[in-house]
């Protein structure tokens, strides 16, 4: 695993490293990019505390990582600071995700939703390409609790949501209902649909649920030669790979073509550090020819990118390393045990899935003041059925002391 901890002397010295092997627009001969360093009446570039912090240091330096330096060498004036993306990639990939060794391409896009909108139109556009696909004959799969890029996705591309209910009822897991499934890829077909990308999810937003991809694929394939499937991990990429043993949602399993993780959720980085990957073999059908006035032009939805973002994904990784990740994430999940333990007291119906650190508790459960104070997050904030919890780094035990309190206090009458 190449995934190990790094003191914060070494950590430092590598992000210095790489960004002294950039160009630097302040004493290197950059006449031609239509860029520099951040402005100097408001960021300086020779201020001291800079020399103490790495991460702040590039942000002023402005890299800028356009393209995907997996599948080729990218604009070689910001190469330093692209070593160390490539080696976020790998971590990713290799390390969380299961990926072969060079079996992948990726970057750190700024967001899950442009990751998730990347694998559309990467598998989109083969099948236009290898099938002579038109956009309404490929459907997008996907279950009723997934993110809503999927239906951005599928405006932007033109191409047909497909979406499936899911199971209410039992241990509320809120797996796909396999038979609305088989009747939403009769439909489907019956509609005109010869291509299927299955966009499925680990960690739904609003229950934390993680989607079963055997059942699923098993269906899917009864109906469709032609099949994708994509993972959105944009929030449990970070957290569920740490806290159970048995993911079948990586590439180690053959029918997983793509993956979107989000480092500004369970990660604590920056705004803007989604990252997305595939299998090799599949990040040539978005490559951007015309923008041939850059090297190795570009992939990517958004072009241009910064390079910062990156590399505060690479220094939260190594500054814990594999192991210290784990044990912080399995400290969430402890947390999270604590309130659904005093939940199953107080009668309060929820769905947690036991891995992840997402409790969607019935509204009418939940007072509507306690929900106000704590900033209670709704499925629908006009007609709400679902508040929910997300323990974070910062919901500390004394925190869920307190609204446990208060909700017992409610439920008493008091």
């Amino acid at each position: 695993m190449s995934w190990k901890k790094l003191s914060l002397r070494t950590l430092n010295a590598r992000v210095f490293e790489a960004l002294g092997n950039n160009l630097n627009y302040h004493d290197s001969a950059i006449l031609g990019y239509p860029a520099t360093y951040l402005d100097q009446e408001q960021f300086y570039l020779d201020a001291p505390f800079l020399k103490q912090s790495p991460f702040l240091s590039v942000l002023v330096h402005n890299p800028n990582h356009i393209g995907c330096h997996t599948f080729n060498q990218g604009e070689t004036v910001f190469q330093g600071t692209q070593a160390l993306e490539i080696e976020l990639l790998k971590i990713c990939a290799v390390d969380i995700f299961k990926a072969k060794e060079n079996s992948y391409d990726g970057y750190v896009a700024p967001g899950g939703t442009e990751a998730n909108i990347q694998a559309q139109w990467v598998f989109r556009n083969y099948f236009q390409k290898e099938k002579n696909a038109k956009p309404h004959e490929i459907g997008l799969l996907f279950s009723e609790d997934n993110h809503y890029s999927v239906y951005k996705g599928c405006n932007l591309l033109g191409i047909q949501p497909i979406e499936v209910n899911v199971e209410k009822g039992g241990d509320h897991q809120r797996q796909w209902d396999i038979t609305h499934l088989k009747q939403q890829l009769a439909k489907a077909r019956a509609d005109g649909i010869k291509y299927v990308i299955v966009h499925l999810t680990m960690g739904t937003t609003m229950f934390g649920s993680i989607d079963n991809p055997a059942p699923i694929l098993a269906e899917v394939k009864q109906y469709f030669d032609d099949v994708f499937t994509h993972v959105d991990a944009a929030f449990g990429g970070f957290i569920y790979p740490f806290t159970s043993d048995d993911n079948a949602l990586t590439f180690a399993n053959p029918d997983i073509h793509s993956i979107t993780i989000d480092g500004h959720k369970m990660l604590q980085a920056p705004y803007g550090t989604g990252i997305f990957l595939c299998r090799k073999g599949y990040m040539q059908y978005t490559q951007t020819e015309e923008a041939s006035y850059v090297k190795g032009t570009d992939f990517t939805l958004c072009g241009s990118r910064s390079g910062a973002n990156a590399i505060a994904v690479w220094m939260i990784l190594m500054t814990h390393g594999y192991e210290g990740w784990k044990y912080l994430m399995q400290t969430l999940i402890d947390r999270t045990d604590i309130i659904c333990d005093a939940l199953d007291k107080l009668g309060v119906e929820y769905s947690r899935h036991p891995q992840m650190n997402i409790v969607a508790m019935k509204a009418t459960d939940i007072p509507k003041e306690i929900a106000k104070k704590y900033h209670l997050v709704a499925d629908d904030f006009n007609y709400p059925k679902w508040v929910k919890i997300v323990t974070m780094m910062h919901v500390e035990k004394s925190m869920i002391d307190s609204f446990l309190l208060d909700l017992q206090k409610a439920k008493q009458g008091g």
